[in-house]
């Protein structure tokens, strides 16, 4: 059984998220303290982490900054602003989906399932540490390390840095990192995969590794084994 943790001031919204997540076994909780959004999700520990970005005193993006200091747990964005520069900033911040309102509840859940689904799949493979391009990448920590310097990845970039390296040299088409990520997605943005990959990049730079990922305009994207 997964908890969520359901950080959405609307009262009459959270019940209804609450009531139908609850319908697929997740224990479902909600913040008593707008103030105190990080405290409450250290305290609960979830499995995901369902996050609007209007909020009272700090806004979500605010919240997300936060919890993305200390833990790679899922976050889901909501936005009821019609302007793609939300999303991008979700991703941009360290969110793994985003959800326009109003939505389908159908397909929130089904954004929720396969979230879980996937780290928790991922989690099951056993431990593993492998070289890639002068660097230990341990896939169960979400790390990537060359000597003394670590960093950290989400659950997103280190699925889509093991698809690459999995791929090494070879083209990984956008439409084959979507279908693995998202399993459908009808209901991703083509410009969610593009931040992602973005975002991975960035910490991937710390390392001197940001130029062995490469773009293949109109095509997907390729890890490298050594620089060409």
């Amino acid at each position: 059984m997964f908890t969520i943790l359901v950080v959405e001031d609307d009262a009459s919204l959270f019940r209804k998220l609450q009531e139908r997540l609850s319908q697929w076994s997740y224990t479902v909780h909600g913040i008593t303290n707008f103030e105190r959004v990080y405290e409450e999700f250290k305290a609960l520990q979830p499995d995901l982490v369902i996050l609007d970005i209007q909020l009272p005193k700090y806004d979500g993006f605010h919240w997300c900054r936060m919890i993305r200091t200390h833990s790679t747990v899922p976050i889901i964005f909501l936005s009821s602003r019609d302007h793609p520069s939300d999303m991008i900033m979700s991703m941009q911040f360290g969110g793994d989906d985003f959800v326009q309102k109003p939505f389908h509840f159908d397909v929130l859940i089904a954004k929720v399932q396969a979230t879980l689904r996937r780290i928790h799949d991922y989690s099951q493979e056993p431990a593993t540490i492998t070289r890639w391009a002068g660097a230990n990448v341990e896939w169960e920590r979400n790390t990537v390390s060359i000597e003394n310097t670590t960093v950290e990845l989400t659950k997103n970039e280190m699925f889509i840095l093991k698809l690459l390296v999995q791929h090494k040299n070879k083209i990984v088409t956008r439409d084959e990192l979507m279908n693995a990520l998202w399993e459908d997605h009808r209901f991703v943005s083509d410009n969610t995969l593009t931040v992602n990959v973005n975002r991975l990049r960035k910490k991937l730079e710390t390392l001197g590794l940001d130029h062995l990922i490469e773009t293949k305009v109109g095509q997907g994207y390729i890890a490298l084994e050594e620089e060409r």
